[in-house]
């Protein structure tokens, strides 16, 4: 039998985990590779973080010649959109992600494996687990929220708004749980690829090593 390989990504950074891995199956078995998103939401509510993982999603799938599908507004329980677009591929093996902090959490739940295997009974299922580096990080950031570095005396520095003649990069600053601080992770796309730097008291520690390429 003909293989095909559907990767289900949601919300947050194991997305391009289980983007890779699906890739790697689909390399190994020279078959087609489909990505698979499903919003309840329709795009124009959709917040900075979620377009910005959308964004990377889609450049992996250019770079795996995989084809990518986003469900916008979907209502519909997601077992039963997952199984449309299965049937409609001809998909035999699904990648699913167990994720602490999204709608795939789902997954963990027995009902929701029946469901799914109700609807594609003749598929493999991979349920892939969190990586523990993203594990051990689960609790100790709050959510992430819109922000800019700006450059200023030499370094980069924290800020939540901006004026159109500054330079800035802008993107998503996680920060750490009880601090009064602004101290945290700041995440930003560049180069078409993502960053992450650490701020310490609103500036980026150790900016020009952790600067991105230009």
């Amino acid at each position: 039998m003909d293989e095909s390989i559907l990767v289900c990504v949601y919300y947050g950074p194991n997305g391009e985990r289980l983007i890779n891995r699906g890739g790697k199956i689909a390399k190994m078995l020279q078959c087609p590779l489909t990505i698979l998103t499903v919003d309840p939401l329709p795009e124009d509510e959709w917040d900075i973080e979620k377009i910005r993982y959308v964004s990377r999603w889609k450049e992996l799938a250019r770079e795996l010649g995989a084809d990518f599908i986003i469900k916008y507004n979907e209502k519909r329980p997601v077992a039963k959109v997952i199984g449309e677009v299965a049937r409609q591929k001809n998909v035999t093996q699904v990648v699913i992600g167990q994720t602490a902090q999204s709608r795939w959490e789902e997954i963990t739940k027995r009902s929701f494996i029946n469901m799914l295997l109700n609807e594609i009974p003749f598929v493999d299922l991979h349920i892939i687990s969190v990586s523990r580096e993203l594990k051990e990080r689960e609790g100790y950031f709050e959510r992430g929220v819109r922000a800019y570095l700006r450059e200023q005396d030499g370094g980069l520095r924290l800020c939540f708004d901006h004026s159109n003649h500054e330079q800035v990069y802008e993107g998503i600053f996680y920060k750490e749980v009880g601090t009064d601080f602004n101290n945290g992770i700041f995440k930003f796309m560049k180069g078409g690829r993502t960053w992450e730097v650490h701020v310490v008291d609103d500036w980026v520690k150790d900016w020009k090593d952790d600067e991105p390429d230009n």
